[in-house]
């Protein structure tokens, strides 16, 4: 049953929704958007009629939803389908997330939503509130996260089924050089980043600085930090459907996969996160480069935590082709000061700037699951004050601990963190436990796939 503090809180975000259509008249369609373990939007497209009554009483979706794989089927080894009846729970908005989705049209409308039990209690499954556990955890330590996401991706046209990087949207020219920070890769797509910038406007997405990155089709864009880390991940989330809709729109496909060109880099998803005080002051900050003895602590617990975090920041059986030395994508626990050759970065900056950068995740990562892993690791460290020894000065695919490596291989990674104790403490045990079947069964039925690779290696010569 809900609670008289919940419900008053219906009635309020129910306001949020008529002011929203008040000032929106012409809106008529309206996707509720839900993001599961595997990092993939669902929902339901609604009609402007039925959605106060999800603002005030909730909606119903199938619990099965949580544990679907990234091909949106059933995992039924986690118990939560046949065995469950396959039951409803509620989804209900996210506070804050009804926007425009202009590049669906005029007359579209969307909101996220995190799933809740019958009686009003937050599903320990959803990944939005197991990261809003690991920061109330921080809470309880006096530190509120402010953090950032930098999400690398792809611009690509589709031929034969298949990705090569996008054709210039001015001359028509498609580069096959890297032309990192390249200023004319820009403009020659000028129009896809126009209605780009003019989507998150149009969402509130703190969209920042952009550039071309370390091969041909490949960008990269900061959203601005915010001292709200449920919402900076909600703008990731919404950030990474509105790059995929724009693209669309313009006849692209936009991918966040983590390798999809074996000889050209891959993406990642950079997290940058300090630490305010009670007094909102960052308690990172100082004038030592390598920042206070509670970012050491941080980066300490970041470090003990890698191997066993590697199946959230690692999701996917592509993820692992993007791991390689000399490739600005990390391959060991090593850390350092304005170092892009270490997976955990104190970036360059003022005193009062003082952060650090991860820099393992791939851009196919969950943002809530891999901001929840991150934040747990550096609640970890500071808790138990780990010292994550000295800092790499230059090669980090070199330096001492560098051949300590990460698990390189996705069953590694998914033993790895099924069997993790304090990941079962700081994400919850039924969640390690799901994710964990969830991506055993994805890795399974992937692997007993026969791809064209098979036939060319083994047909012949086996």
């Amino acid at each position: 049953m809900m609670t008289p503090a919940q419900s008053s809180n219906r009635r309020a975000l129910a306001q949020e929704a008529e002011d929203f259509f008040r000032a929106n008249p012409d809106i008529d369609a309206i996707d509720i958007i839900f993001t599961n373990m595997c990092g993939v939007p669902r929902g339901k497209r609604l009609r402007k009629h039925e959605v106060i009554a999800v603002y005030e009483s909730g909606r119903f979706l199938p619990g099965s939803v949580l544990v679907v794989d990234i091909t949106g089927r059933d995992c039924e080894e986690t118990g939560l389908v046949w065995e469950d009846g396959d039951a409803d729970r509620y989804v209900y908005p996210v506070p804050g997330t009804l926007v425009r989705a202009p590049w669906l049209g005029e007359h579209y409308a969307q909101f996220l939503t995190s799933f809740y039990e019958l009686d009003g209690t937050p599903n320990d499954l959803d990944p939005r509130h197991v990261l809003g556990k690991v920061i109330d955890g921080l809470a309880d330590e006096g530190l509120t996260p402010v953090v950032a996401v930098e999400l690398e991706f792809y611009l690509c046209d589709l031929e034969g089924g298949r990705p090569v990087p996008a054709r210039g949207m001015v001359t028509g020219h498609r580069s096959n050089d890297i032309q990192v920070y390249g200023l004319r890769e820009m403009e020659d797509l000028q129009p896809f980043f126009d209605d780009l910038y003019e989507a998150c406007d149009a969402q509130g997405l703190p969209l920042e600085s952009g550039i071309s990155e370390y091969a041909p089709g490949q960008f990269e864009f900061t959203l601005r930090h915010k001292a709200d880390a449920l919402r900076a991940t909600d703008d990731a989330i919404m950030y990474k459907r509105l790059v995929k809709g724009v693209a669309v729109a313009h006849g692209l496909e936009a991918t966040f996969m983590a390798k999809p060109f074996a000889e050209s880099a891959g993406s990642g998803m950079h997290l940058h996160i300090s630490m305010n005080d009670t007094d909102g002051k960052n308690a990172f900050a100082s004038d030592n480069p390598e920042g206070t003895p509670l970012l050491r602590h941080a980066i300490g617990g970041m470090k003990a935590l890698l191997a066993e975090s590697m199946a959230i920041f690692a999701p996917n059986a592509n993820s692992f082709r993007r791991f390689k030395a000399n490739s600005y994508a990390p391959v060991a626990a090593t850390w350092g000061v304005n170092n892009r050759t270490v997976s955990l970065r104190i970036p360059a900056g003022s005193p009062a700037s003082r952060h650090v950068e991860h820099r393992i995740c791939g851009a196919d990562a969950n943002p809530y699951l891999a901001m929840a892993a991150v934040l747990a690791a550096q609640l970890h460290g500071i808790k138990h004050q780990i010292d994550p020894g000295p800092a790499v000065v230059g090669n980090g695919y070199e330096a001492e601990g560098a051949d300590i490596r990460l698990p390189n291989h996705w069953a590694a990674a998914i033993e790895a963190f099924e069997t993790s104790e304090l990941m079962k403490q700081y994400l919850g045990e039924r969640f390690v436990k799901h994710y964990s079947t969830v991506k055993g069964v994805e890795m399974a039925r992937f692997m007993a796939e026969v791809t064209e690779l098979d036939y060319s290696w083994y047909l012949r010569n086996a």
